[in-house]
């Protein structure tokens, strides 16, 4: 079913087209471009409050400004649906995140305005001051503007854009969106500074009635203008009892605006052209501005709520007429609860995604006890190492793909310092629609590298909490990675009894002959699959679950190589130095000879579209690895499966 625009928004392919518009008939732009992404989320899915709480400030950039030669840059995709619609891809934002349809982000590929590529936070003020150095060395006259949420602004790369721009004189508006939320309500000290800003109503109205005064002697020339820049500091600095933290970076600090009144901001983006140097331009919204149970709702819920009856606000979920297993993150949450009742020195970490982790259960359960540190993966891992070194056990759970922000910090401060901090790795492999900015691929890879690290996945929920038990049991150092997918496990009775795991070793699940598949994580119940289909012909591979990448099982790799010629390795991660490197290097380093495949993520970036459109696409769903298990033994191979 496709989205019928609203009559204003159905004439407009590019901004040109939005500058035709009226001042007038703005709002009414507003309005159907609010509804358009709304009618076509609640059909098709997709982020949704960010998106309506930043429709006044979308629609007022591209009509003030001349992009694409004036350059917008996003922080984080989850903003830019309107943005997307307004430059050319309206009639087919219903392919949103869809497989072979566009990106859920702005991507450099699909459109001259998404003039960076983002997903991950807090990367919008370098991005854009960079282009604007690089046009004001070519001498190159462009606006760039760079849209940073409140969430976003607590990760250390906003500061050390800030912190550079400050230092320069580039052509550069910082506009901040603050809503008082990421995914989950921000936290922390830059959030009640935010607030203090926003509150101060003697701070607001003084400054409005002084900036009237102002504005009077601004056509007087330098010196009028230097005395008004002094007088605005010292406003700020005394009402608000502290010094500006934006302006202490030497950026102009102008507003709180109202976000929503489009005219007022196009009038102040309009007067922001002409002011020169690095500024910054604070709004105040509301996210999921103009749907009322996204307003009044739970945001966390509407920040990407699926598909929903947009009259009733009712969110559909699947009805299961038989007992369905629960998501791993679920199990780690309630699990990290289980161990840390017995446990007392276990401490939870999470950098702004506790309901996506679900380390919520452990901070409503034990507040004191598990920290939401923001979007801040560096601090979040030597905060986890801080704690280690005093006896704690901390669990720190970063999603795989945000992981990489951090990787200095788990090399220099926690396996340098060989400490026993346990990292549990969510939406490990595929991230499904976000697409590559949030396939955790590479963590395989890059753990395995490093000295004094432990690193694991778990087959099924069953072994998630075995992983978890044993990670929190008293060693000598080494870090401890255990990585699972996003979305549902295998077993609708999870919650079982945890025992000890012997660190390295792995297991083998079924027996068989002519060739041994080896899989790591929840791999190994597409291997499951696989053998079943395999069945029907004749073929009887061996099945091995792994368990762990480091250390590997040497004792069971020397039983298999010994006894298996043809060997099938399958991972959900990158192939290029992951866990069927690993095999190979054992092969090597012990003078084996087999033939071995490796199936995992191939050394490309692999766009969009659900977990099992991806991994049959890379070859190693179920179907794909019995068809490579069909080759390698010389057999017909299938070209249709539907999975279960």
């Amino acid at each position: 079913m496709l989205i019928k625009p609203g009559p204003l928004l159905s004439k407009i392919d590019s901004p040109a087209d939005l500058k035709k518009l009226d001042q007038a008939q703005l709002v009414q732009i507003c309005d159907e471009l609010r509804q358009f992404i709304i009618d076509n989320v609640s059909v098709y899915g997709g982020h949704f409050g960010a998106s309506l709480g930043v429709v006044e400030m979308t629609v007022a950039i591209h009509y003030v400004f001349n992009t694409p030669i004036d350059q917008l840059v996003w922080d984080v995709g989850h903003q830019a649906y309107g943005h997307k619609i307004l430059t050319g891809r309206r009639d087919i934002f219903h392919t949103n995140r869809m497989y072979n349809g566009i990106s859920g982000f702005p991507k450099r590929k699909e459109s001259e305005y998404d003039t960076f590529g983002v997903g991950h936070s807090s990367t919008s003020i370098s991005g854009a001051l960079g282009m604007a150095i690089a046009n004001q060395y070519k001498n190159d006259n462009r606006q760039h503007i760079a849209v940073i949420g409140d969430g976003a602004m607590t990760g250390g790369l906003a500061f050390e854009g800030m912190n550079h721009a400050g230092s320069t004189n580039a052509n550069l508006l910082i506009i901040l969106n603050d809503n008082c939320m990421s995914i989950d309500p921000n936290v922390g000290a830059l959030k009640d500074y935010l607030t203090d800003v926003t509150t101060s109503h003697t701070y607001n109205k003084v400054k409005d009635d002084v900036w009237k005064i102002l504005s009077k002697f601004s056509k007087f020339g330098k010196s009028a203008q230097d005395i008004i820049s002094k007088v605005e500091h010292s406003l700020k600095a005394l009402l608000l009892k502290q010094s500006n933290l934006f302006e202490s970076l030497n950026l102009r600090y102008f507003g709180p605006v109202d976000g929503h009144d489009v005219h007022h901001l196009t009038h102040v983006l309009n007067d922001l052209k002409d002011i020169p140097g690095p500024k910054i331009l604070h709004c105040v919204t509301v996210k999921g501005k103009g749907y009322k149970p996204a307003e009044e709702g739970n945001a966390t819920t509407w920040h990407a709520p699926g598909k929903f009856d947009k009259v009733t606000g009712e969110v559909f979920k699947k009805v299961q007429d038989k007992p369905t297993p629960p998501k791993y993150q679920e199990v780690f949450g309630h699990t990290l609860v289980e161990l840390a009742e017995k446990n007392d020195k276990i401490m939870g970490v999470t950098p702004a995604m506790p309901s996506g982790s679900s380390m919520n259960i452990m901070m409503k359960a034990m507040p004191d006890r598990a920290f939401d540190v923001g979007i801040a993966e560096q601090h979040a891992v030597t905060f986890s190492a801080g704690l280690a070194t005093q006896g704690l056990v901390p669990f720190c759970n970063i999603y795989s793909t945000f992981m990489q922000r951090a990787y200095d910090q788990v090399i220099h401060d926690v396996c340098i310092q060989d400490l026993p901090v346990n990292f549990c790795l969510d939406r490990a492999g595929f991230a499904g629609a976000d697409g590559p900015t949030h396939h955790g691929a590479y963590d395989i890879a890059y753990m395995r590298c490093i000295p004094n690290m432990i690193v694991a996945a778990p087959m099924n929920e069953a072994e998630l909490r075995n992983m978890m038990y044993t990670a929190q049991l008293p060693r000598q150092g080494q870090a401890f990675t255990i990585r699972y997918p996003r979305g549902e496990g295998v077993m609708p009775e999870w919650r079982t009894a945890m025992e000890k795991i012997a660190i390295g070793t792995g297991r083998k699940i079924s027996d068989g002959k002519d060739l041994a598949i080896l899989t790591l994580g929840h791999m190994g119940n597409y291997a499951v699959e696989a053998k079943e289909m395999l069945a029907e012909q004749g073929l009887v591979p061996a099945h091995y679950d792994m368990r762990f990448v480091k250390p590997l099982d040497e004792e069971l790799l020397h039983d298999i190589f010994r006894n298996f010629k043809k060997v099938v390795t399958v991972e959900d991660g990158c192939v290029m130095g992951g866990f069927g490197s690993a095999i190979l290097e054992f092969m090597a380093q012990n003078n084996y000879s087999a033939q071995i495949k490796i199936l995992g993520i191939p050394d490309r970036i692999v766009e969009h579209g659900t977990q099992l459109e991806l991994h049959a696409e890379c070859g190693f769903d179920p179907l794909g690895i019995a068809n490579t298990v069909r080759q390698m033994l010389g057999v017909k191979v299938t070209s249709s499966y539907a999975s279960n």
